[in-house]
C-alpha cells in the first residue's frame, strides 16, 4: 500500500513521473484503490502506459465510503457497508439519549460530499426523525430559509404532541446543494484564485453575495473562506452546516415564540459531526469478503494481461457463493460532458468517472419516503448494534443494496440463455409457424431496441 491522498493527477508531468516510476521498478501491475477520482486517474494512467508500451498494467478497485461509484458493473463500494453500520449505531445511541433526556434536538452531519448515500442508508437503518438529502435540496431548489422553515415546522408539530427532542441527519455536501450558498462559494473561490486576500473578499463580492455572507454567523464566514479542495469543491468537512442550521432554527423558533405562533418549550440543540469515527473502524464482514474477492479478481486481471479495467463483483445482495467475479473497462463507466464557456460556445471536457447521486426515483429513497412521516412523529428509533462477525447479524448488508435490483451481468447471462433457447428451437426443420412467430417477434424486439439504443448509449458514453 503506497498510501492515501485526496490529490488528483492534473499535469502531464505527474503522469510521466508515474510512468517513469513503474518502469524503474519494473512493475507488472499497478492496482489503484479508490473512488471516482482515483479510478479516473487509473484510466488515464492505463491509456498513457499503453501508448508508451509500458509493461505495467493498471487495474482499479472500487473503494469509497461515499458509495457514489456505482454503475451497471459496480453495485457497491468497499467501505460503504462499514461506515453505514458504525454511523447507524452512533446515531441510534444519540436517538436513545434524545428519548431519555427529552429536551434536545441533535443535528448530526455525516460524510458524503456530492452524494447523500451515507445519510440515506443510515436513516433507513437507525430511523432518525428527519434526514435532509442534498439531492432533495438540489432538485427542489430549496433555499437556506426553506430548509430552516422545514425543520422549524417539524419542531413545532412535535411540540404539539409534547415532544421537545429529535434527531436530524445532514450530509456534509448539503451546504453546496443550497443554490444561493453554492453561488456564494463560487464567487469566493474565483476571488481566492485571483489572489484576493481573505480579509478583502467580502468587499469584492457581488451585492447579493455580500448580503448573504454578512448574514452568516462569524464561524461560518471563516469556514466559507477556506481554500477549496483539489477538485475545486469547498472544504466540506470543515464547514459546520449542522451548527449553522441549529442556530438558524433556534433564531426562527424564538421569533415564532415572540409573535405567538409557537407556544412550546424553548428549543435546544446539540451538534455532532460523524466523520473519522466511522472511517477508522474495523471493516464489516461484508466489506472483508468483498475486498478479499476484489483482491483476487485484481490479481487475475493483471495475470491475464488486462490493462485499464476495474475489478468487479456482482450479485452482491446474495450469499457469497453466488457472487459473480469479473472485470469491466474504465471506458464503459466514463462520460464526457460539455463545459459551457460563454454564450454560444462550449468545450468538451475530458472523460471522467462521475459520482452517482441518490436516485430520487429509486427503491431506497421510495422506502424512506414511505416511512418519513412515522419517523418524524412517532420516534421509531432502531439500533442495528455493533459490527458482528459471527451470528445472525453478521451477514446483514446495507438496506440500499438489499432493495435495489442491480444484477446487470445476471440479466446479460439470462438474455444469453434465452437467445440460446431461441437458437435451439428455431433451426432448419422447425415448422413454418414457429419460424414466422420467431421472425415477427425478433423484428419487434429489434425495432424497440433500435429506438432505445440512443438513450442507452447516452447513459453510458456521455451527455451534454
Amino acid at each position: 500500500m503506497l498510501g492515501r491522498t485526496m490529490d488528483q493527477i492534473r499535469t502531464t508531468e505527474q503522469v510521466n513521473a508515474a510512468l517513469t516510476t513503474c518502469q524503474t521498478l519494473r512493475l507488472d501491475g499497478l492496482v489503484i484503490i479508490g473512488g471516482v477520482t482515483s479510478n479516473t486517474d487509473a484510466a488515464q494512467l492505463a491509456e498513457t502506459f499503453a501508448e508508451a508500451k509500458c509493461s505495467t498494467k493498471v487495474v482499479g478497485v472500487p473503494v469509497t465510503f461515499y458509495g457514489d461509484l456505482k454503475n451497471q458493473f459496480v453495485e457497491a463500494n468497499v467501505g460503504f457497508d462499514t461506515i453505514c453500520k458504525v454511523n447507524s449505531q452512533l446515531i441510534s445511541n444519540i436517538c436513545t439519549d434524545a428519548l431519555s433526556a427529552e429536551k434536545y434536538y441533535y443535528f448530526i452531519r455525516l460524510m458524503g460530499r456530492r452524494a447523500s448515500h451515507v445519510a440515506l442508508e443510515c436513516a433507513l437503518q437507525s430511523h432518525p426523525n428527519m434526514v435532509i438529502l442534498s439531492e432533495e435540496v438540489a432538485a427542489s431548489k430549496l433555499t437556506l430559509y426553506d430548509i430552516t422553515k422545514q425543520i422549524c415546522d417539524a419542531v413545532q408539530a412535535r411540540a404539539e404532541l409534547g415532544k421537545y427532542h429529535g434527531v436530524i441527519l445532514l450530509p456534509e455536501g448539503l451546504i453546496e446543494s443550497i443554490p444561493e450558498v453554492y453561488a456564494l462559494l463560487q464567487e469566493i473561490h474565483v476571488l481566492l484564485k485571483k489572489g484576493v486576500s481573505v480579509g478583502s473578499i467580502s468587499k469584492q463580492l457581488s451585492p447579493w453575495a455580500s448580503a448573504l455572507y454578512e448574514s452568516m454567523p462569524p464561524f461560518i464566514k471563516k469556514q466559507l473562506l477556506l481554500s477549496p479542495e483539489s477538485d475545486e469543491s469547498a472544504q466540506l468537512s470543515q464547514i459546520e452546516t449542522e451548527k449553522l442550521l441549529a442556530q438558524l432554527v433556534e433564531t426562527e423558533m424564538e421569533t415564532r415564540t415572540k409573535n405567538g405562533t409557537y407556544k412550546g418549550k424553548k428549543f435546544n440543540s446539540v451538534c455532532h459531526f460523524f466523520g473519522y469515527q466511522a472511517r477508522g473502524s474495523l471493516p464489516s464482514k461484508f466489506d472483508c469478503d468483498y475486498a478479499h474477492a476484489l483482491g483476487h479478481v485484481s490479481y487475475h486481471l493483471l495475470a491475464a494481461g488486462f490493462n485499464g479495467y476495474m475489478a468487479t463483483v456482482t450479485n452482491l445482495k446474495n450469499d457469497v457463493y453466488k457472487w459473480r467475479c469479473g472485470g469491466a473497462p474504465f471506458t464503459a463507466m466514463m462520460t464526457v460532458r460539455r463545459l459551457l464557456r460563454g454564450p454560444g460556445s462550449s468545450l468538451i471536457g475530458k472523460p471522467l468517472i462521475h459520482p452517482v447521486a441518490v436516485d430520487l426515483k429509486g427503491k431506497p429513497y421510495e422506502l424512506l419516503l414511505r416511512d418519513a412521516e412515522k419517523f418524524l412523529m412517532d420516534d421509531l428509533y432502531s439500533n442495528p448494534g455493533p459490527i458482528q462477525y459471527i451470528g445472525s447479524g453478521s451477514d446483514n448488508k446495507t438496506i440500499c443494496l438489499s432493495v435495489e435490483d442491480q444484477d446487470y451481468m445476471g440479466r446479460v447471462k439470462e438474455l444469453q440463455a434465452y437467445l440460446e433457447q431461441v437458437r435451439t428451437i428455431v433451426k432448419p426443420g422447425c415448422s413454418q409457424e414457429v419460424l414466422k412467430a420467431a421472425l415477427s417477434s425478433m423484428a419487434s424486439v429489434l425495432e424497440i431496441l433500435t429506438l432505445m439504443s440512443p438513450a442507452v448509449k447516452g447513459s453510458i458514453t456521455g451527455h451534454v
